[in-house]
């Protein structure tokens, strides 16, 4: 694959495990040095880049902390001398009826999951108005933005948030030539997900889905790093879904894998 993201600086928060973790691997497949941001050591994101002889840092921080944050985005300026893409990605989540949750759990839900990618949406725009070079942000949100799970609550609220953000945010930095998108990913098979679902009943829901199966996060990185393409330059405070269909009116009858 041609690198298009050469001699840029990307940020991806989240980026442990799951869509972060194949993101950050996405984009410095793609040429971008990545600061892989996570609350813990993001290891294995960096050996998975160093093995493939990409350009990758840890960068911890708790995104729910914005001194922190702008602490990290400050060095990484210092170090780089500009940040061109910003991919915010952490997420945290519970699951119980609002009206029987854990307010710890579920404040700290809204805290990672809507002020998390504020904090380094704020801080890090900051810098690349400053840069003068424009700058790509993608927000993984979700489906939950507009639909209403039930025991998802706090997650729900948050990732509308995060879809208003996003928008707003495009057009704030229109001018500053700073794109902001928004993904949202379908049900994607991630190590998070078995905080709620055994593995056999992921297999089994997964396979009612219309593609047949849930998502791999590579699927979402593919289209994480197409958003951030410079080639992309005309998309902008756009919604990318990558579903497999899911959002489509379907029953199980027509699954494809049930089709000649």
């Amino acid at each position: 694959m041609p690198h298009q993201l050469t001699d840029k600086i990307a940020i991806v928060t989240g980026a442990a495990r799951g869509i972060g973790a194949a993101t950050a691997v996405e984009l410095a497949r793609q040429g971008a040095h990545v600061l892989v941001n996570d609350i813990l050591a993001p290891d294995e994101t960096l050996r998975t880049i160093a093995d493939m002889h990409g350009s990758a840092e840890a960068a911890i921080a708790d995104v729910t902390d914005r001194l922190a944050v702008q602490q990290l985005v400050q060095n990484a300026v210092e170090q780089h001398g500009h940040i061109d893409i910003l991919v915010t990605n952490a997420a945290y989540s519970d699951r119980e009826l609002f009206y029987q949750a854990n307010l710890v759990g579920f404040e700290k839900t809204i805290d990672v999951c809507m002020w998390g990618p504020f904090n380094f949406l704020h801080s890090v725009t900051r810098a690349m108005i400053e840069q003068k070079r424009g700058g790509s942000v993608v927000c993984i949100s979700s489906p939950h933005a507009f639909k209403a799970i039930p025991g998802a609550m706090a997650y729900n609220m948050a990732k509308a948030a995060v879809d208003q953000m996003a928008r707003t945010a495009a057009c704030e930095l229109a001018e500053h030539r700073i794109r902001v998108n928004i993904v949202h990913p379908g049900w994607t098979d991630t190590a998070g997900e078995r905080k709620f679902f055994r593995d056999e009943e992921l297999q089994e829901k997964g396979g009612q889905l219309p593609w047949g199966r849930l998502a791999r996060p590579d699927e979402i990185a593919r289209g994480v790093a197409f958003l951030c393409d410079p080639a992309s330059d005309y998309i902008n405070g756009s919604t990318l879904s990558i579903d497999g269909g899911a959002l489509l009116p379907h029953e199980q009858m027509f699954r494809v894998k049930d089709r000649p």
